[in-house]
């Protein structure tokens, strides 16, 4: 089959079992192509929570599809590829994070959505790149146990009175980028706006012009006046803002920075998953019961 039978394959199957594809800013152009919804990963799984369909194929890797059946535990939730997982989720275990409570007792755990269903329970609150600052600022503990990415941990402490005691995790996508790209970016695109995600080390969200969450880039890049921006985030968020914002340029700020997960999804295996109605991702009920707890605490604020 080429793209255009499959895609037309895909509406077909998406039809008939009253499905919704879903996909997250970093998905390949043509998933975003044929998805209902696209976003983040708590703004897709609420969404896919609210809306009238008995499935949901999560575009996006492993922890996603997982909140999303936390969410939804009515609905049938595909992950098109299992293997599609997220190298920092995978950084911390539940067993680690219970023995890491035991050694720093008291102080109450923020673990952002990037982690699994089975860290989320262990937690006593959820976050996102965009809301951990006034999560942490809601809390009445004076030191706070954050997991599992140190980056954002440094961000937030940015904006808190209170500790934050990182666990050592990080994006690799994030990680990565370096002062030195954001110096040869404003070199090569002087006029230019640097945006970076609050994923990225210290010294780059210092250096940045913005620091924003993949959602607050879509929005501030329709709202924005400026001509030229320059995104230190995954590239394939580059994809959406050319499409939405004809009339603006977008540069990535290290060409190349992918996640390899994200682009696990393909045509293909989402026509697989929903003629085959597999994989399907379950969480069982004691951890999704006990997550859910941590996602509707951070709702609530």
């Amino acid at each position: 089959m080429n793209p255009l039978e499959l895609k037309e394959k895909i509406l077909e199957l998406k039809t008939s079992r009253k499905a919704i594809i879903v996909a997250h800013n970093y998905q390949l152009p043509e998933i975003q192509d044929i998805a209902d919804f696209i976003g983040d990963s708590l703004e897709l799984s609420r969404k896919a929570a609210q809306v009238e369909a008995e499935v949901i194929v999560f575009c996006g890797v492993h922890f996603m599809a997982e909140t999303a059946a936390i969410l939804a535990p009515e609905k049938i939730v595909l992950l098109p590829d299992l293997q599609a997982g997220c190298p920092m989720a995978n950084m911390i275990t539940p067993e680690e994070l219970k023995e890491w409570k035991k050694q720093l007792p008291g102080r109450p755990v923020v673990c952002y959505i990037n982690t699994t269903a089975a860290v989320k329970a262990e937690a006593d609150i959820c976050c996102t790149s965009s809301n951990a600052v006034e999560v942490v600022n809601s809390l009445e503990a004076e030191e706070i146990l954050f997991v599992p990415d140190k980056n954002l941990g440094s961000y937030v402490q940015r904006y808190t009175s209170k500790k934050i005691i990182s666990w050592d995790g990080f994006c690799y996508v994030h990680h990565h980028f370096s002062v030195g790209e954001v110096n040869e970016a404003r070199r090569r695109w002087p006029e230019a706006q640097i945006w970076v995600h609050p994923e990225s080390p210290p010294e780059v969200v210092e250096a940045a012009d913005l620091v924003l969450s993949t959602g607050k880039m879509v929005k501030e890049a329709r709202l924005t006046d400026k001509k030229e921006i320059v995104i230190g985030t995954e590239e394939g968020i580059l994809y959406r803002l050319k499409k939405e914002n004809p009339e603006k340029n977008f540069y990535p700020l290290k060409s190349g920075s992918l996640c390899f997960n994200m682009k696990k999804i393909t045509l293909i295996k989402v026509y697989q998953a929903l003629q085959s109605m597999e994989p399907k991702i379950v969480v069982p009920t004691i951890i999704r019961e006990r997550a859910l707890r941590s996602i509707e605490k951070m709702i609530s604020i």
